[in-house]
């Protein structure tokens, strides 16, 4: 039954990509005469219409890009930043362009964040430029008039479910390619790093310092590949693995990290069993979340103006288990899944209310930016059969995460890139901090990207189950450092390892 009704959705879908043209000519270097008025345009500073960024006195402005680097004399677009002029001109040392991570999330306020973790003295020498990179924000946003927000979902407990699954992606994925058509192919990582070294130039700087995050450390990364001249000093918070990274292997790496971090909340949520009524123990607040998924896969449940199924549960514990502070809110939340399954009427907190909205119904809007940027830089594979192996497989050590992480994408039916992905291999001096226990970008990968940048020192924050340090989870150790070494320009003489305070 399963393999009868996947290959109805990929021959339909077979149609669709039959006509989509794959040749793509190698993008002009940019150093090219051809892209030189790009590097050389005026910025119209104004207002950035933002609440944070006009409380820390900031601009906005737009950038010209090419949509296609191989033909920059056709369509444009924009890409949106931000700047923070630096505190003290007379010790300036010159701009730092950043990415919040995703891919697909908005930045033009993300180094208001990472402004307040520096020292004055720091502060002072840099511009802070944020950005929303192409096809996000403010930046001709991709519109693939998803009916959901979230692209990734779980496959669900059997055959059925996974079905459910392979023709949910199949049409987001059709979405994409009917509204976005041809430019989609240009939203990808290498031409998101050539923007930023457009940004660089209109900017006047020979080189550029950079902070990332999650995804954005994959994008700094490249950028150091693609310009290793062109990069200064380069932090590289919560990384991931380069050559793991895209719809497949970035995932999959979620699966143990995410079982690991549910059973810390599950043991915080045993220890509070009087206040949430989900289990004693460890083993009993587990099974109550099983419970609830295989309820919901019967008869979904019915949560505030919503319905949480077997595709979505999953979804919403791992969004949560990011960051200790979360795990009264997580238990919270199951524990109003399990009176709604019990047929009560429960009133939603705005935040769960609103995460829900966008996760369901695409409300304000969907991010169909996120697996546009995924699936144009690492091709997946195509058959359903694949993931369902992998996914079975899983079951038995992930029982929660197995059949999300290992899930198929929209990425399975999407045109392949119009580029290889990139081999990150360089020398570009980088600080690259990591806790021990990150959900979303595990260590593994951290250290991975440690070996790929062979110049590079580490700072492990140890027995911390935190997802981005620097600017979210303040711990003066780790801050020294990073704080040292953009001051300075030294990195540590080896790697470091911090401890909580």
């Amino acid at each position: 039954m399963l393999r009868t009704m996947v290959m109805a959705v990929q021959a339909g879908f077979a149609a669709l990509l039959a006509g989509t043209g794959l040749a793509c000519a190698t993008p002009t270097d940019t150093n090219s005469p051809a892209l030189e008025h790009f590097y050389s345009q005026p910025l119209q500073w104004k207002s950035c219409d933002n609440l944070r960024l006009d409380q820390a006195h900031a601009q906005c402005a737009d950038v010209t890009v090419p949509l296609n680097y191989s033909a920059p004399q056709g369509e444009t677009i924009t890409v949106a930043i931000s700047r923070m002029a630096a505190t003290d001109p007379v010790r300036r040392h010159g701009v730092m362009l950043s990415n919040s991570g995703g891919p697909g999330g908005e930045g033009l306020d993300f180094m208001v964040d990472v402004g307040a973790a520096m020292t004055p003295d720091v502060r002072a020498r840099y511009d802070l430029i944020g950005i929303d990179p192409r096809g996000v924000g403010r930046s001709s946003p991709i519109d693939c008039h998803w009916p959901r927000g979230f692209g990734l979902q779980a496959a669900g407990i059997d055959a059925t479910s996974f079905a459910e699954s392979v023709a949910a992606q199949a049409d987001l994925a059709t979405r994409c390619a009917t509204d976005e058509g041809e430019r989609l192919r240009y939203f990808t990582t290498r031409n998101t790093a050539r923007d930023m070294d457009v940004i660089r130039g209109v900017l006047g700087e020979e080189r550029v310092s950079y902070f990332g995050t999650s995804y954005g450390t994959y994008l700094g990364a490249v950028f150091t590949q693609m310009f290793p001249e062109r990069s200064d000093r380069i932090v590289l918070d919560s990384s991931a693995d380069p050559d793991r990274y895209g719809p497949v292997g970035m995932m999959q790496d979620m699966g143990p990290a995410n079982e690991a971090a549910l059973d810390r909340w599950a043991d915080w949520t045993a220890a509070h069993e009087d206040e949430y009524h989900l289990g004693a123990t460890r083993q009993q607040v587990r099974e109550k979340v099983l419970e609830l998924i295989r309820r919901s896969a019967a008869d979904p449940i019915r949560f505030g103006d919503f319905t949480i199924d077997d595709h979505t549960l999953p979804v919403l514990l791992f969004t949560e288990l990011d960051a200790p502070r979360k795990y009264p809110t997580l238990a919270a939340t199951v524990g109003q899944l399990a009176e709604a399954a019990d047929g009560k009427t429960v009133e939603l907190a705005p935040e769960l209310n609103s995460a829900l909205a966008f996760i369901l119904n695409a409300q304000p809007r969907d991010n169909s930016a996120q697996l546009a940027i995924m699936c144009g830089d690492v091709a997946a594979p195509r058959d359903p059969a694949w993931y369902w192996g992998n996914i079975e497989a899983a079951r038995a050590s992930q029982p929660i995460f197995g059949d999300f992480v290992n899930n198929l994408t929209s990425c399975a039916f999407w045109a392949p890139p119009a580029e290889s992905p990139t081999r990150v291999r360089n020398s570009v001096p980088t600080l690259i901090v990591q806790s021990t226990g990150d959900t979303r970008t595990p260590y593994p990968g951290a250290s991975a990207m440690h070996r790929d940048l062979t110049a590079s020192r580490m700072v492990t924050l140890q027995d911390v189950p935190i997802h981005w340090i620097f600017g979210n989870y303040p711990n003066n150790c780790t801050y020294d450092v990073v704080n040292t070494y953009l001051r300075d320009g030294t990195l540590p003489a080896t790697d470091v390892t911090c401890h909580a305070d």
